[in-house]
């Protein structure tokens, strides 16, 4: 490929290489170039040899961002240019034999790239992927979904220090965590600053984009071009955790202010018809319903309890989960140790309902 140069010794694995391993809502309409936007979206291949590059093209919105790699266990980081293609060489990670190798998108949509194949070594091979986990999650949230700023362990339980992408990573958020403690497979549709409805949030303002808008795209965000549908029948989660209300709080705190007027009324109904949309395209899964632990008035978790206690006069597997310091556990981001005692908590939470959740 005259776009991205190769060294002598090396070949191309183009990205519709049947050893290569998806997961997540990733777009692959153009098979020489699949887009990775969601956050978690990743690669997982088996190789043999030292030689592994990556070729892609990338487009920043804000922060700098950096690829996550996991190599026989170890996490990595890879950082990527602001704009353009890039050949970025993981060799450094690999050894002389097999290598597992997982890449994934560690941040939002801070950035996006496009996936144009691998570099590996003349006399090197793909392996057959392991296998998928037979259990799969979704998971719909905000910052906290995504793992931004997780890595700052020494600002737990304190506000965000200035940063400009670098501690923020899904590895180490609750939904991952907690997809990771259940054997499960995980599409993590969470975006910084999301809130449910448009108009509302932090996310692409001055407009504000919000989850209505978002969840049934795989490509969503407006600031890299028209938005695209994404095909519900290519992945069917066992377990579906919503997280949001939390951002929904800005402009105007219309919970705390008035939980019984109109905006707030409007605010549960968008809610639970959110629900219920999910609910025709999952018929089978279980519902979490949730919030975190980051700063926000106890209203909003009322709010989603009155749904919950409306769906579930019809509906058994919708189920409002609350955490041991929920709304009140930190005003800043969750980090990583954080997180571990949310996903200890969920995955507890989830387990009480029995293996018969996760049956197709």
């Amino acid at each position: 490929m005259e776009r991205f140069a190769m060294n002598p010794g090396e070949k191309l694995i183009l990205p519709t290489d049947p050893l290569i391993q998806y997961t997540g809502r990733i777009d692959d309409e153009d098979l020489a170039a699949y887009g990775f936007e969601f956050v978690g979206t990743s690669l997982h291949i088996r190789l043999t040899g030292p030689v592994l590059k990556l070729c892609i093209c990338n487009r920043t919105n804000y922060w700098q961002s950096r690829l996550g790699v996991v190599v026989d266990g170890q996490l990595h980081a890879a950082l990527l240019p602001e704009n353009g293609d890039a050949v970025i060489d993981l060799s450094g990670f690999l050894h002389d034999d097999e290598n597992d190798v997982l890449i994934f998108k560690r941040q939002d949509s801070s950035h996006t790239f496009t996936f144009h194949g691998l570099i590996i070594a003349e006399g090197s091979e793909l392996l057959p992927p392991p296998q998928r986990p037979a259990r799969r999650m979704e998971v719909y949230g905000d910052s906290v979904s995504a793992g931004e700023v997780s890595e700052a362990e020494e600002y737990a339980g304190k506000p965000d220090p200035q940063h400009n992408g670098e501690y923020s990573n899904v590895w180490w958020s609750y939904s991952w965590l907690t997809a990771r403690k259940l054997g499960a497979e995980l599409h993590d549709i969470a975006q910084g600053g999301i809130a449910l409805q448009d108009g509302t949030g932090y996310f692409n303002g001055p407009d504000y984009v919000g989850m209505l808008s978002a969840y049934d795209k795989v490509r969503y965000n407006p600031a890299f071009g028209q938005p695209k549908p994404w095909d519900f029948s290519r992945y069917t989660p066992h377990v579906v955790v919503l997280a949001i209300g939390q951002n929904d709080a800005h402009p105007v705190n219309i919970m705390e202010q008035d939980p019984a007027g109109e905006a707030a009324q409007q605010w549960r109904e968008k809610y639970k018809g959110f629900i219920l949309t999910l609910r025709e395209k999952y018929p089978k899964a279980t519902f979490i319903l949730t919030t975190t632990i980051l700063g926000h008035h106890k209203a909003w978790d009322d709010a989603i309890d009155q749904v919950c206690c409306e769906l579930r006069q019809q509906d058994s597997r919708i189920h409002h989960f609350l955490y041991s310091k929920n709304g009140c556990g930190t005003p800043g981001h969750i980090r990583a140790s954080e997180a571990e005692v949310m996903a200890q908590e969920l995955s507890g939470f989830i387990n009480t309902l029995g293996e018969e959740i996760w049956k197709d």
